[in-house]
């Protein structure tokens, strides 16, 4: 007897489509995997990458697990050290990743200086001890100029062994806040210490880092710990220490985005029991709560499961998202053959699912990922994820988009395409830009096709002046966007595009005074929107941009030939001048 996957179908009627026509499983899902469609047929009906999608990846410093495989100890250690994390984000680039999720806290030890915590001993090989150079600082830089985010990843309740450097330290300073369960150390999450402590944390992080989020993990009562207030007393008191920390952060730098990673079922559902393991109930997190007040931005959870273990509560925590943006955490892990031995299509079907639930995903974690465990990096760059996505803006913080870039010009000789900043509207410090090619125009901004280059801090881009269609090659047209740190897009300012006369019979007889040096502009129409004046060739290729204001032109630079001229107003349209010739004696 197979039974569907049940889900109170409160809003959307999609839902219950998507799961009669993707999903009709056995109560066993994971002793019955054969019966869920063929991959291939699943994907055949996916629909389209979207524009706007977290792709994420955790990338792991504790014990170097996922990064540094190398002890910093010298010059030539240091730059292999960092040689390293390069390598694997440039892998991250290619495959799409536009969000990673480092560990930054790792047990009450940090791979930044702190003025709380000492050094964690992955660095170097020894806790407290430098590793000659900032390593978080280093990561952000390296993210940034790969388009990707950055999120310092906090561990916040565990803080490692009872005798180890960063446990002994806050012991030392604050003797009764670190309770003792085995031969491991946890902050009290009942005392107002414990807030205000990792608050600090993470306001350290927020003041000195460019980070783009902050990404709580264990943030909840340890399973171990015996509880004894009541459940309803323990959720206040994890709820007040994300406030605090969210408060901290967002009355720092409101762009930063505020998350976290609570357990993968966030309750039991009325037909699927989460076996006594949720977030709410088990270890009092209440992270679909953080969504709908506003403390969190995202959520992560750590959906590591399959089947029937997965897909139900997957669609509850989209119905209960408030229209934040929820990740699910998918565990890459196992498939190795020494954990369970998934096979591929495990996590390539339940991504094609969340993608449906427009949902994004999250992998646990980079090196199984970047190590292309069964196939998964490929199917990821070449297959799922192979047009670029951008992240969703958070319009529950700010909503007005910058106003667009100005005075696009491409220098045909050094291939660079280069424009003027926008103006920023929000508060943050500085605006990004993307970059988008195709060979129509005004080019679709809204395709994912044709995003080129995400993020840029610069106001230019090395760009193709062509590209091959059939046996020869045709012109490509370029748009700039700019974006704001909450990921609001302006409108798109487009390369010029003009319908050029193909015959010197069709240029008229009076030409434009042009004396082989400076070109005399003629009179424009006070009245006509139309700030810039663009000199193009008679194919209709941009050569020189120029305010209307201006009386004369210097062309001195340009070769001899006839040159058409037209003005350019801030939607892209042109309407032509007329022509001039430039010949020298």
């Amino acid at each position: 007897m197979y039974t569907l996957i049940y889900i109170e179908m409160r809003h959307l009627l999609f839902f219950y489509t998507l799961l009669i026509f993707f999903f009709t499983l056995p109560l066993s899902a994971q002793d019955n995997a054969h019966l869920f469609p063929a991959p291939s047929y699943v994907e055949s009906l996916m629909p389209q990458n979207p524009k706007y999608e977290v792709r994420a990846v955790w990338l792991t410093t504790i014990s170097g697990l996922d990064w540094p495989s190398v002890y910093a100890k010298s010059e030539n250690t240091v730059r292999k050290q960092q040689k390293d994390l390069c390598d694997i984000l440039d892998r991250l680039q290619q495959a799409g990743i536009n969000t990673v999720l480092l560990q930054t806290r790792v047990r009450a030890t940090t791979i930044y200086p702190s003025q709380y915590e000492p050094w964690d001993a992955c660095l170097t090989g020894t806790a407290t001890k430098s590793p000659g150079y900032d390593p978080l600082a280093f990561a952000i830089e390296e993210c940034h100029k790969r388009g990707m985010e950055l999120h310092a990843w906090v561990v916040t309740i565990p803080v490692g062994k009872w005798s180890s450097a960063g446990c002994t330290r806050i012991r030392k300073k604050y003797p009764s806040l670190i309770k003792k369960i085995g031969d491991e150390g946890y902050m009290n999450p009942e005392m107002a210490q414990t807030s205000r402590y990792l608050a600090d944390i993470c306001d350290e992080i927020a003041s000195n880092y460019d980070v783009d989020g902050i990404h709580l993990d264990y943030i909840r009562y340890p399973e171990t710990w015996k509880i004894k207030v009541s459940k309803a007393q323990g959720r206040r008191n994890i709820t007040a220490i994300v406030t605090a920390i969210s408060q901290r952060v967002k009355a720092r730098k409101p762009w930063i985005k505020m998350s976290c990673s609570p357990i993968g079922k966030h309750d039991d559902l009325s037909r699927y029991r989460s076996g006594g393991w949720n977030a709410r109930t088990t270890v009092c997190q209440d992270a679909q709560e953080w969504l709908r007040t506003g403390l969190m931005d995202q959520l992560y959870p750590m959906m590591y499961f399959q089947g029937n273990n997965f897909y139900p509560f997957a669609i509850d925590w989209k119905e209960n998202c408030f229209g934040r943006m929820v990740v699910p955490g998918l565990g890459i892990y196992f498939m190795s053959p020494k954990e369970k031995n998934w096979p591929l299509e495990t996590i390539t079907r339940e991504m094609q699912v969340l993608r449906q639930l427009d949902m994004g995903h999250a992998y646990f974690r980079s090196r199984f990922f970047t190590d292309n465990t069964k196939g998964l990096f490929d199917f990821a760059r070449h297959r799922f994820d192979n047009t670029p996505a951008l992240i969703p803006p958070m319009k529950w913080m700010h909503d007005k988009a910058p106003g667009e870039p100005q005075q696009l010009n491409i220098d045909e000789e050094r291939s660079l395409l280069s424009w003027t900043k926008a103006t920023d509207y929000s508060d943050a410090p500085y605006l990004l830009y993307n970059v988008y090619a195709s060979q129509e125009w005004p080019v679709d901004v809204e395709s994912p096709n044709h995003l080129m280059a995400a993020r840029l801090r610069q106001t230019s881009a090395k760009i193709p002046l062509a590209m091959k269609k059939g046996n020869g090659a045709q012109p490509v047209y370029y748009a700039v966007t700019a974006v704001d740190r909450y990921g609001n897009e302006s409108k798109p300012a487009q390369s010029h595009h003009f319908d050029a006369p193909k015959r010197t019979a069709d240029i008229p007889q009076g030409l434009l005074n042009c004396d082989g040096s400076r070109l005399q502009l003629p009179r424009i129409d006070p009245q006509i929107d139309a700030p810039l004046v663009v000199i193009a060739t008679m194919q209709g290729k941009p050569v020189k941009t120029i305010r209307k204001s201006e009386a004369t032109v210097d062309v001195k630079n340009l070769p001899e030939g006839i040159y058409q001229l037209r003005s350019l107003n801030r939607k892209g349209t042109t309407h032509r001048l007329g022509f001039f010739m430039i010949r020298r004696r």
